[in-house]
């Protein structure tokens, strides 16, 4: 049960992505002492005192006249209308600057329970310096050291209050799946399709749907929520301001789903800015099925589906794993079609497969070809286990991790899923040194 969402805002290399990295306990925003280096949100989960939360690490906001500082500007804003709760990030060592003081002046005017961090004091002489922030009205300041982890106890306490009486719709019990897809690809029209009623306003005009949004609703007994996003364009091409918010709504539904269709207009064909739409997905390891939708309009004979299938995996070939369905949402074609593939590639992404059967798999694997020598060594996995689910992931220990080439980490991943098939989720293995 996710008990709310906290979004990290502060001026540029103040310390928000090492602050970040420290609540979800990895590195998954990028550190850099380069101000403006994180220009999209970042979301995560961390846990705390038994509580779960999701975090968002956002982009700096700047009065200068900076490259991105439109974009980083608007991300804030939306994080801040997203979350429950705010972390504020200021540095000891700079003092205040008249960037901090125009976040406090934001920060005032929002409802949300605020909670200053004043980073960077990594040592006991730097302690009086966070005396200095109560200046900004924003409140207590915490100190902390996000490189050394001190005070990392005291925010995260911070933030568990601050959910208090906080309410979240989270439909942990249903399948949620999100619809993605560069804009005028028929999403609306295949939301109305399955849900049997015009439920999104579906327009010719490209971007008619701006915001995400959820439908909940029940299919043989099954609980479902579907959430329908505006149409992803290529990040370089994005003018308009509601363009860039589309941008960011559809990156938040893609993190709050189970499972992706994205959808390929059949008409158009495949553009360039499908690969980055369809990238989205990917790389937050989610469920993908890929519609091929309008399949109604395009001269087909009996070579079209194979030809058309040819051309997906040639151009999307980091999703060899994700299903093809062809349909369409006007005569509905094929629609009867997603729900039970969607249940399916949810019930891949999170299966967990006993550790003695998948060290049986990846012997039998090594056995039939053995991994190959580089500089004179050669790999030996000694065991391997599951950690994780939503994408199945996997932990090899191994005599040196370095060895793993990617092409023999490929072929542990056919074999794996030769044996238990994952149709529709991505697979991750990951290497480490055995402990001696």
């Amino acid at each position: 049960m996710i008990q709310g969402i906290c979004a990290i805002v502060g001026r540029p290399n103040v310390g928000k992505s090492t602050v970040f990295n420290r609540i979800i306990g990895e590195k998954k925003s990028i550190v850099e002492d380069t101000p403006g280096v994180t220009r999209d949100r970042i979301y995560g989960k961390a846990e705390w005192l038994t509580k779960e939360f999701r975090v968002i690490d956002t982009g700096g906001i700047q009065l200068a006249d900076q490259p991105f500082q439109e974009e980083i500007k608007m991300q804030v804003e939306i994080a801040m209308e997203e979350a429950d709760s705010i972390i504020f990030v200021v540095s000891g060592k700079d003092g205040i600057t008249r960037d901090d003081e125009y976040i406090a002046s934001l920060l005032r005017k929002s409802s949300k329970p605020i909670i200053l961090i004043v980073n960077k004091i990594d040592d006991t002489q730097l302690i009086n310096n966070i005396y200095e922030f109560y200046n900004l009205g924003i409140g207590d300041p915490i100190a902390l050291s996000g490189i050394h982890g001190i005070g990392i106890g005291d925010m995260l306490d911070s933030i568990i209050h601050s959910f208090e009486g906080c309410t979240r719709k989270t439909y942990d019990e249903m399948t949620k799946f999100a619809i993605i897809g560069r804009p005028n690809v028929g999403k609306s029209s295949l939301v109305n399709a399955i849900l049997n009623q015009d439920r999104v306003i579906v327009s010719d005009i490209e971007g008619t749907t701006r915001d995400a949004v959820d439908t909940p609703f029940k299919r043989e007994g099954k609980e479902y929520v579907v959430i329908d996003t505006a149409g992803i364009r290529k990040r370089g091409k994005v003018y308009e301001n509601i363009e860039r918010y589309s941008v960011m709504r559809a990156m938040s539904a893609i993190e709050r789903s189970d499972v992706v269709l994205f959808v390929i207009d059949g008409e158009a064909g495949i553009r360039e800015q499908d690969k980055h739409v369809a990238g989205y997905a990917h790389e937050a390891g989610k469920a993908i099925i890929i519609v091929y939708n309008k399949w109604d309009t395009v001269d087909k004979d009996e070579v079209t589906m194979n030809d058309v299938e040819k051309e997906i995996r040639k151009q999307f070939m980091y999703l060899s794993y994700a299903p093809i369905v062809y349909v369409s949402a006007t005569t509905k074609q094929r629609v009867n079609t997603l729900l039970p593939l969607i249940d399916e590639v949810h019930d891949y992404s999170v299966l967990r497969i006993q550790t003695n059967v998948i060290n049986e798999v990846i012997l039998d694997a090594q056995l039939m070809t053995p991994p190959p020598t580089h500089s004179g060594a050669r790999l030996k996995i000694y065991y391997a286990s599951q950690v994780a689910v939503s994408p199945p992931t996997f932990v090899l220990f191994v005599n040196t991790p370095l060895l793993l080439h990617f092409s023999y980490n490929r072929f542990l991943e056919n074999k794996l899923r030769d044996a238990f098939s994952f149709n529709g989720t991505t697979i991750r293995i990951l290497a480490r040194e055995r402990e001696r």
